[in-house]
């Protein structure tokens, strides 16, 4: 959006600063959805894109509409509809030369009712024109801020100490107010008891004296600030809790928002004690993070989704018991529509195919439907809007170049995408064939027939004859492939009595020519497929009436010019007498009748060139002349309409009706081996109904039949009763509809051309491969060019299969994901008539360097020298991970050649960092490398290692094993002496001795340095033979090393520097207690 000063209103109201509205910019598709309150003299852009748009509007604001959408040629005008229609323009309302529409509000009173005599508020869009088509916009929705009057008062109250209070109330306004609430016309104290609700709920819990007071609402909004009445809370003081069953208080609601809109689910239930209110969704998936607490008890969603949507049951459990209520409420959140795949711009040749692919998403779901040049586009014949939302385009010409755009709708907006169609037209084609004709030989066959082009007509290598049906909306169209040495085809198979259009397509080895001009021709009449259906009542003992309807159009099979009706009784089959009436009757009545006798009756229908088949015999017996004062009469003007699964039957009381009690209803399924006589008339006789009786009220005069099989026959009985005995029937018998049978092309005269044969596929890089193949052995007919079909493999979604079409005999595919495995497929095209695809092969792209770094990267302190690092593979790893690099290093600002590295087999996801320091902080990175090469690092994640403490030096055990040890030790430094100064051997080094072994004591526990004296290496000794040695090379546990460090200080000794920092010194000085290997010993 370009840069734009403030149009600021001067003081007269009506002049603009228009300096930075001289150029109207069109950009590709821009997205722009406002909703909320624009600010003065602001401006919105409308495109074809998600909306609609919402500009709220305050008095003595402005704002600029600009009309911003595909188009990239030069812009011939714009054009502005509101609400539909070609805007009016009017003082606050009109077109800048730019093409912008400018809509102030000035001087608009406050009053609504002004606002709506201003005319500005409506539903704005642009048409922009340019030298190729035409598109449409958005919908822009331009309203006047608004405050209506509370339609919810908040109510006053008493409730008793430490109990709980609510108070609602209800407003609606543009932009939705925020509401406050006020005690003593100040702000409710900031008090966790006191909760306030987005949806305008006061709740008040352990409710205190000084709570009571006059309450009430404020709701606010850019329009106004309006109060609701007071109400009034009075507490109860002294008052004993009532320890009664948990009950709920205010129960969740069912809610609609739409998405992004915020959503309060409330609960407040009562109990002594306090009760505890849990929330769990009814389907048992877990209630979303983002969903927050209010209050104690409330669910709040902030942003409501539409994985929001479900059932939330609020329980109440009364603490230790297992006593408990819970209320219910769904939440329904409406998404506006959103274009999850929008059509691309394509170039066609002339006479071939294209297919625009367009899938939306919302709620409730949007229909989508197709605009070309801003006008909407109806499915027929070669233009066909499928039910997936693809438009699909046959045989395209010159005149379907344009702009077109999928609209998707629902009831909360639309959203809309456009795409170009370019119609390639080469030299030297053939121009449109000449003459083209057509006559009628029968109800089903056409003749066609047409002359070669006038130009380039010695490069025609054939024709295609294209027709559907010249009215309706939803036509297929039908094609004939013809070759080159004839100019005429007979059409065959066609509806009798039905307007067909023709037209004829010329084919060079360059491509197509133009449509020929269409012509249209009716098929001649045929006798009616169908016999009309008919019912049979009687209104005297002497006559029957029969009534029908007139067949469909789409079985007269031309017009309906009279009807003949057979009639004879049961036992006289051989004596039928035949009426004849006029095609505009439906009902007769058949006179001078035997009382008390089973008539059979049937009917058919004929146009101008005969009758066809008669309906099946409908059985209908008189009535008793002896019995007409007790027996219902058969109802009158039955009529039955016939669907494809149902029968919807409606009737008219008989002439006795205030007699009857009701009606008996019965249906049976006809089979086609059953005969009239099989199965007299009698309506004692229920067994021989499939269904019934289905008794109906008096009332009642329509009845519809379901679940019923498509084109069956049926019979249908209804019946009148009274207290005393049911009433003569009435009849009809008739067949369900059809189902529709899946439209089936007309066979062409050659077969199809086969498909290629030794297709091969080869690898050419990571985005590309060579597909090569070569002509079909034999063909019948000349093969054009090619059709490459292909798509990831094992993909089932047909939308995202992608075609190219190549006129040698090999292609290079690019722009593929690499290492990935696709499926191919070729198809010959002959002209006007394509080939099945051959059999599929398969390849990978080569592999190439991942393109995103492992995810999901988590580290985890073991202990306070190592880490633990977890990982995922990459999203897009782009070939077979052969090992993942992990850098770490304590000082990120550190160049990567300068961090530690690790590496790891591409089939491992965890490992361990050892040998880092205690309570520092390092940082962590991931690669992942194929064959190729190394992708990306991931993003540096930190970690912190843990400190060093007692329980990671020395546990209990160790403790004590080194105090026996050293107690052993002192022992066996007494024994040693007592056993000199026994032997007499050199008593003048007792006290040296003495001194020394004193003075070893007061270095070692004063210095961490220093030789070692006899007796501690006895101690050593002594520990050894206590503790099973270590191997030679075996490494030195730091954590062990602490636990010494830590546990040496509390004995009042001390351990050497070098192994407190876990080096092992290879000398006998630092023969600590327990585990130097006995090789450091014989090193000294």
């Amino acid at each position: 959006m370009r840069p734009r000063r403030p149009l600021l209103p001067a003081p007269g109201g009506a002049y603009m600063a228009l300096e930075d509205l001289l150029c109207l910019c069109f950009s590709a598709l821009a997205v722009l959805a406002v909703q909320g309150r624009l600010l003065e003299g602001d401006s919105l852009e409308l495109s074809c894109s998600a909306g609609p748009a919402k500009v709220i509007l305050e008095p003595n604001q402005v704002v600029v509409l600009d009309c911003n959408l595909a188009p990239a040629e030069q812009v011939i005008n714009v054009t502005w509809k509101k609400n539909g229609f070609p805007l009016v323009e009017q003082e606050h309302l009109h077109v800048l030369p730019n093409g912008s529409l400018f809509i102030s509000s000035q001087g608009a009173a406050k009053d609504s009712k002004y606002l709506e005599k201003t005319g500005v508020e409506g539903n704005y869009s642009c048409v922009s024109h340019s030298s190729l088509g035409a598109v449409t916009s958005q919908t822009a929705a331009v309203k006047f801020s608004t405050l209506s009057r509370f339609f919810q008062q908040p109510e006053s109250q008493t409730v008793e100490e430490n109990g709980m209070a609510r108070f609602e109330c209800r407003i609606e306004g543009l932009p939705p107010p925020v509401i406050t609430w006020e005690k003593d016309h100040e702000a409710v104290p900031a008090e966790p008891r006191f909760i306030t609700l987005p949806n305008g709920v006061l709740q008040i819990v352990d409710v205190q004296e000084s709570d009571a007071g006059t309450y009430h609402c404020v709701a606010t909004n850019a329009a106004r600030k309006r109060y609701s009445n007071a109400a009034v809370l009075s507490v109860l003081k002294d008052s004993q809790p009532a320890g009664g069953d948990v009950t709920i208080i205010a129960a969740p609601e069912n809610t609609t928002v739409v998405a992004g809109e915020s959503v309060v689910m409330e609960c407040m239930a009562a109990a002594d004690p306090t009760p505890f209110v849990s929330w769990i969704r009814q389907d048992g998936k877990p209630v979303s993070t983002d969903v927050i607490v209010l209050g104690r008890t409330n669910l709040l969603i902030p942003s409501s989704q539409p994985h929001h949507s479900g059932v939330y049951v609020c329980r109440a459990n009364k603490p230790q018991t297992r006593q408990f209520v819970t209320a219910a409420a769904e939440l329904r959140v409406l998404a506006t529509p959103s274009i999850s795949q929008a059509p691309e711009t394509i170039s066609r040749t002339r006479a071939s195919t294209a297919r625009f692919v367009c899938k939306a998403e919302g709620e409730p779901a949007p229909t989508i439907q197709w605009l070309k040049n801003g006008e909407t586009i109806l499915s027929n014949g070669r233009v066909k809007v499928q039910s997936s939302g693809s438009l699909v385009i046959n045989q395209i010409g010159l005149e379907d170049a344009g702009y077109y755009q999928c609209v998707a709708e629902n009831s909360l907006g639309m959203a809309c995408a456009t795409a170009k169609l370019s119609v390639i037209v080469r030299e030297g084609l053939p121009s449109a064939p000449k003459k083209v004709s057509a006559v009628s030989l029968s109800s089903t066959t056409v003749l066609v027939s047409w002359e070669r082009p006038e130009y380039n007509s010695e490069q025609i290598i054939g024709f295609s004859l294209h027709y559907q049906r010249a009215v309706g909306t939803d036509n297929v169209e039908y094609q004939f492939a013809v070759n080159n040495d004839t100019t005429e085809l007979q059409v065959k198979d066609l509806e009798p009595n039905t307007n067909y259009v023709f037209y004829v397509v010329a084919y060079s080895q360059l491509g197509a020519s133009r449509t020929s001009s269409s012509i249209i021709v009716q098929t001649l009449e045929d006798v009616p497929s169908a016999a009309p259906q008919l019912s049979l009542s009687s209104m005297t003992p002497g006559d029957i009436r029969v009534t029908w309807l007139p067949p469909p159009p789409e079985l007269s099979n031309g017009k309906i010019t009279k009807y003949k009706i057979d009639y004879c009784t049961l036992k006289e089959a051989d004596q039928v007498t035949s009426i004849e009436v006029g095609g505009n009757e439906t009902q007769i009545t058949l006179y001078s009748l035997h009382p008390n006798k089973v008539y059979k009756v049937r009917i058919a229908a004929s146009t101008s060139v005969g009758y066809g088949a008669p309906s099946e015999w409908t059985q209908h017996r008189t009535p008793d002349r002896d019995n007409q004062t007790h027996v219902p009469f058969a109802p009158t003007e039955l009529k039955v309409r016939a669907k494809m699964e149902s029968l919807l039957i409606t009737w008219q009381p008989p002439a006795n009706h205030a007699q009857i009690s009701g009606y008996k209803l019965y249906y049976r399924e006809v089979g086609p081996e059953e005969t009239s006589d099989e199965n007299p008339l009698d309506g004692a006789e229920d067994e021989s109904w499939d269904v019934g009786p289905i008794k109906l009220k008096k009332k009642v005069k329509q009845y519809e039949l379901t679940r019923l099989a498509p084109g069956r026959l049926y019979e249908v009985k209804l019946v009148a009763f009274n207290k005393h005995e049911d009433g003569y029937a009435a009849v009809w018998k008739g067949k369900t509809e059809k189902a529709p049978a899946a439209a089936v092309d007309p066979p062409v005269q050659k077969g199809p051309p086969l498909p290629p044969v030794q297709v091969y596929a080869e690898s050419n890089s990571s985005t590309s491969i060579w597909l090569r193949w070569k002509k079909p052995d034999f063909t019948t007919v000349k093969i054009v060019n090619y059709t490459v079909r292909f798509s990831p493999w094992g993909l089932k979604n047909a939308s995202l299969v992608t075609y190219y079409t190549s006129s040698d005999e090999d292609i290079l595919i690019s722009g593929l994901k690499p290492y990935t495995r696709y499926e191919f497929a070729v198809q010959s095209n002959g002209v006007g008539i394509d080939g099945p695809f051959g059999s599929v092969v398969e390849r990978f792209t080569l592999p190439d360097r991942p393109s995103t770094p492992p995810s999901d990267l988590r580290l985890h302190p073991l202990n306070p020298y190592a880490v633990q690092v977890h990982w995922c593979p990459p999203a897009e790893p782009n070939g077979i991970i052969v090992e993942y690099l992990i850098l770490y290093n304590a000082n990120n600002t550190q160049p990567d050649d300068m961090w530690t590295l690790l590496t790891r087999e591409g089939n491992i996801f965890s490992t361990e960092v050892h040998g880092l320091e205690s309570d520092t902080r390092y940082f962590f990175k991931m690669g992942a490398k194929t064959v190729v090469g190394s992708g990306p690092y991931s993003n540096v994640k930190d970690v912190h290692t843990l400190r060093e403490k007692l329980s990671d030096i020395l546990d209990i055990h160790s403790v004590t094993g080194i105090i026996v040890g050293v107690c052993l030790g002192l022992l066996c430094i007494l024994f040693c002496m007592c056993a000199s100064f026994r032997n007499n051997k050199q008593r003048e080094a007792l006290p040296g001795l003495d001194s020394q072994a004193a003075g070893n004591h007061t270095y070692y526990h004063r210095s961490r340095q220093g030789v070692a004296a006899p007796s501690a290496t006895l101690d050593s000794h002594e520990l050894e033979s206590l503790m099973s040695p270590l191997p030679e090379d075996a490494p030195v546990a730091l954590g062990d090393i602490t636990e010494l460090t830590e546990v040496h200080s509390l004995i009042h000794t001390s351990l050497p520097e070098d192994i407190i920092h876990g080096k092992r010194k290879e000398s006998c000085e630092l023969k600590p207690h327990s585990w130097p290997p006995p090789s450091a010993a014989d090193q000294c």
